[in-house]
């Protein structure tokens, strides 16, 4: 169907298939596409949108925003620009990245880069005066659109960390969450629905569709590496690209462990992402082959016989002991296959938290103005079409 003059495509890859799917007999030329964005808490909504480019096409170009764009548009990014782009560099449907993309996109940017179409999620990205920073490519007719992935964005993460609940990976009700899905970023006229908060639902399909599907093949190394990854982060691509490192031909498993287990030895509202979210974020990774969801915390020899580990690997940061006292790493010690890494990077999750406590007053001013301007798009939009402007 078309919808404003673009293309909108559903989330499951369903209709045409892509140039990328045809026998190179009948594919006349490589079809380029643009993305751009600021991926600030690069998350899995970030990653399903990129998958989504990359089978519109067969080359993938993803433009990043400076700090200074981005604060002066929408206000402070949470990550720096040299992490930013880092994270979408490690995203494994991207094939190229433009370093301090501009943050509306033109005509101009896309033949510069030999695109032949931008594709955006359905929501709305608007610049500092409340324009739509997609106006050329869409009236020009080189614009593609897919459907935003339900269940996740930076305004909710932000909002999840702030509260320090843990309604967010448990049944428990808790008001004080629920009161943040109602309120947080709420703007003096009531819920965008691009900005609001709806709850995440895993599907084998999604699994599937973020999977690489590849077994091991002869002569791989099999390496093994477990946590709990939340809040998926250029930390941890950083330890995952030195695990891949460790072999020639490397095939990296990472173990997640359920939330109840990550808060036991995180404790506080951790993991701040649960472990449907942490899988998808995790399974992004150009790094990583395979993931074991909700994996034992001590890696035993079950889990190292069944999936024939030739080396296991953990980072810098402390282990916790398992429930009984015990080393988790005991048995891959005692085999001669253990293996400390350092990445050169110190970010946890932790030192995240610490940047959105300290700028919560501006992270909330941010949402709130966020908020405030798409709903006078959606007010605008409905005056066009003669609709009540106070119903829906």
């Amino acid at each position: 169907m078309i919808r404003n003059g673009s293309h909108a495509v559903e989330d499951e890859d369903q209709g045409e298939p892509s140039s990328s799917s045809l026998s190179p007999g009948k594919r006349k030329r490589v079809i380029r596409v643009w993305c751009d964005g600021c991926y600030d808490m690069v998350h899995y909504g970030h990653s399903n949108q990129l998958r989504q480019a990359k089978a519109m096409g067969d080359y993938l170009v993803v433009g990043v925003h400076t700090d200074e764009e981005i604060a002066k548009h929408k206000g402070p990014p949470v990550f720096t620009q040299a992490e930013r782009y880092k994270m979408i560099r490690a995203t494994k449907w991207v094939d190229e990245i433009v370093e301090g993309a501009p943050y509306v996109t033109t005509l101009e940017t896309l033949d510069k880069y030999n695109c032949d179409f931008c594709m955006h999620g359905d929501d709305i990205t608007l610049t500092v005066d409340g324009k739509d920073t997609y106006d050329e490519v869409k009236r020009m007719g080189r614009y593609r659109e897919c459907k935003r992935t339900q269940g996740v964005s930076t305004t909710d993460l932000v909002g999840r960390m702030l509260l320090l609940t843990k309604s967010h990976h448990s049944n428990v009700d808790d008001t004080a969450y629920q009161l943040h899905t109602d309120n947080f970023g709420k703007g003096p006229k009531g819920h965008s629905p691009w900005t609001g908060v709806s709850q995440f639902l895993q599907t084998s399909q999604k699994i599937i569709q973020f999977a690489s599907g590849k077994e091991p093949q002869p002569g791989d190394t099999i390496i093994y590496v477990a946590g709990a990854f939340d809040l998926f982060h250029i930390g941890h691509v950083d330890f995952l690209e030195t695990v891949h490192k460790q072999a020639e031909k490397p095939y990296v498993i990472v173990g997640l462990h359920f939330d109840q287990e990550v808060n036991r030895y995180k404790g506080k509202n951790y993991p701040i992402m649960n472990i449907h979210e942490r899988t998808l974020s995790v399974l992004a990774c150009r790094y990583v082959s395979e993931v074991v969801i909700g994996a034992p915390y001590a890696v035993g020899k079950d889990l190292l016989d069944h999936f024939k580990v030739d080396l296991v690997c953990h980072g810098k940061t402390e282990v916790f002991p398992d429930t009984d006292g015990t080393d988790p790493y005991a048995e891959p010690k005692k085999r001669g296959i253990f293996r400390i890494l350092d990445s050169s990077n110190n970010l946890t999750t932790d030192h995240i938290m610490q940047r959105i406590i300290e700028n919560r007053l501006q992270f909330e001013a941010r949402n709130q103005k966020k908020e405030a301007k798409e709903m006078a798009v959606i007010e605008a939009l409905k005056d066009e079409r003669g609709e009540d402007p106070h119903a829906g």
